[in-house]
Parts: C-alpha cells; structure tokens; sequence
C-alpha cells in the first residue's frame, strides 16, 4: 500500500509539473484535477497488480475509479472537462499492463 501512494504521488506531482509548464491549461485547479487523475491511475493499477486480484475484480475497480473521477470532475468543472481525466486513467492502465505483459513474471511488481 505504501507502495501505491508513493506511485500516486509521484505520478501526480510529475504529470502536474508537465500540464502546468507545458500545456498551460484554463486553470491550476484543472491542471492539479487531471494530475491527480493520472497519479491515482498509477498508484491503483500497482495497488491491483497483484494475484489477489481476479481479473474481473480488477477491471470492476477500474471502472469504479473512472467512475469516481467523472462525478468528482462534474461537480467541480464541467462533464466536458472531467472527461480527459477518464482518458488519463484508462492511458495509464493499458499502459501499466502493456509493460507487465513485457516481463516474465506479468507483474511489475517484482
């Protein structure tokens, strides 16, 4: 678990620094929502990278944190801009998955 919040700060903090000196987004808190987004997403799919998990399991708590961070990023801003956030979550799952799949073991945990 210490793990995971380490992924989810070090994701967020990252993506943050990119989104605010490099896209310049309408505003700082977008750009901290969708940083905070991207860090989640890396912080849950190691949370999840695990054999406790069955797969179905992992994709229902997937879902489940897209789901979170629509409803958040609505009542915050607007659906049309707590969408990206959804696009940000799923990149970095296919992407987490797609370099464990690379590895022996299928984990990036060891």
């Amino acid at each position: 678990m210490k793990k995971a919040l380490l992924y989810f700060a070090l994701g967020t903090v990252v993506s943050f620094l990119i989104n605010y000196f490099f896209y310049s987004s309408e505003s700082i808190g977008l750009d901290l929502y969708y940083a905070i987004a991207f860090g989640f997403a890396w912080g849950m799919a190691y949370y999840l990278d695990t054999p406790n998990f069955t797969l179905p399991q992992k994709l229902g708590l997937s879902f489940l944190g897209m789901a979170i961070l629509v409803v958040l990023g609505a009542f915050m801003f607007t659906l049309e801009l707590a969408i990206p956030s959804i696009l940000k979550f799923s990149t970095v799952f296919v992407a987490y998955y797609l370099i464990a799949s690379f590895r022996a073991s299928k984990t990036l945990r060891r």
